[in-house]
């Protein structure tokens, strides 16, 4: 059917597929088919008691965490060293990237191609299961834009910050549109929230604030929470000033100022480590978390699933198939492309047609 009727029917926004094309036409029957099923007579259902036995249709946890780990990849696990390198090498190069890390004037294309020829080495060390704090002291630049772009190219194929402000420019003004016109009259709850954004906005402009209106009321739209994402603290904090007991594990970015509008100064926070402390631009601070969900293996929690999954399919372009990267903190079966995002990617592809 959706091959028959593409324009239709498949799950596009702005040219790109997203997931198989077809799961939100799948979604619509499945509800249609459990509608026609219902009767008006309401029954007593008696809760089944479950087995080991009844779960063999499921994939086992194993192969689930792989499915995650994998999940948007295209070299994860590289087997074997490139023929030129040893692992003499490899921790020479890695040595030179620390030293040059202390330097003022190091050569970009010098830096990009060490951490692109190490590569091996720190997909090891990663799968190897080392601690934040110790990839950041053996990797340094790995935690800025440069080297996280080149780690993200590596493991994902795709540009990390390129790929991101391309689809900003295709596909924000839509998303902003709608959610200024149509979500702000479908719930009074989101109404609420983007009138309190905009009185903290005020008069700015320019493109790092329109990202910022556009992940906050996403954030809103999904019933999903700032501090999540986004971890507040004084103007003028330094580095050891903050709180870090207080900072979600997962990556998060610290906003230096009372509010994203008003700061002009980001930190990035891993596993409770800071681990830059000085980004200039939000678009910057939302790339370099985005990108340490996958550099360095981390799932999705749940608090955040549905915002970064649209942000992922929309405007990173990671748009898989099969499998999710958001924590399973049960043995609930996941659909592979969240409901809700679907939803709203079905509504904006409506609406550009009003």
């Amino acid at each position: 059917m959706v091959a028959k009727y593409p324009n239709s029917l498949q799950d596009v926004i702005e040219g790109d597929i997203v997931g198989a094309g077809y799961f939100s036409l799948v979604k619509q029957l499945q509800n249609r088919i459990e509608n026609v099923r219902r009767t008006s007579t309401p029954k007593i259902r008696k809760r089944k008691h479950q087995t080991d036995s009844d779960h063999t249709d499921e994939i086992p946890l194993e192969e689930r965490a792989a499915m995650q780990d994998t999940y948007g990849c295209i070299k994860w696990n590289v087997e074997f060293l490139p023929l030129e390198e040893t692992p003499e090498s490899q921790q020479q190069k890695m040595e030179k990237l620390k030293v040059m890390f202390q330097q003022a004037d190091a050569n970009p294309d010098e830096i990009k191609s060490l951490m692109k020829s190490t590569y091996y080495t720190q997909c090891q060390h990663v799968n190897q299961g080392k601690s934040i704090k110790c990839l950041r002291e053996e990797w340094p630049f790995w935690f800025d834009e440069l080297g996280m772009s080149v780690h993200f190219k590596e493991l994902t194929g795709i540009d990390l910050e390129e790929t991101f402000t391309r689809n900003l420019d295709l596909k924000g003004k839509r998303l902003l549109d709608y959610m200024t016109t149509v979500a702000v009259s479908q719930s009074k709850a989101f109404l609420q929230t983007y009138a309190r954004l905009q009185r903290m906005r005020g008069p700015q402009s320019g493109c790092s604030d329109d990202v910022k209106e556009m992940v906050l009321p996403l954030l809103s739209y999904f019933e999903e929470k700032e501090e999540s994402m986004l971890f507040c603290v004084e103007d003028t904090c330094l580095a050891d000033e903050v709180q870090l007991e207080q900072v979600p594990l997962t990556p998060t970015i610290i906003v230096c100022g009372q509010s994203c509008y008003s700061s002009r100064r980001y930190m990035l926070s891993i596993d409770r480590n800071l681990v830059s402390t000085n980004i200039s631009s939000f678009i910057s601070a939302l790339c370099l978390m985005f990108g340490s969900y996958y550099n360095f293996n981390i799932h999705y929690p749940s608090e955040l699933a549905s915002t970064l999954e649209f942000l992922q399919r929309c405007f990173f372009s990671i748009n898989p198939e099969k499998g999710t990267k958001v924590e399973n903190k049960n043995s609930k079966r996941r659909l592979s492309v969240n409901p809700r995002v679907l939803t709203l990617i079905q509504d904006l592809a409506d609406h550009e047609w009003r």
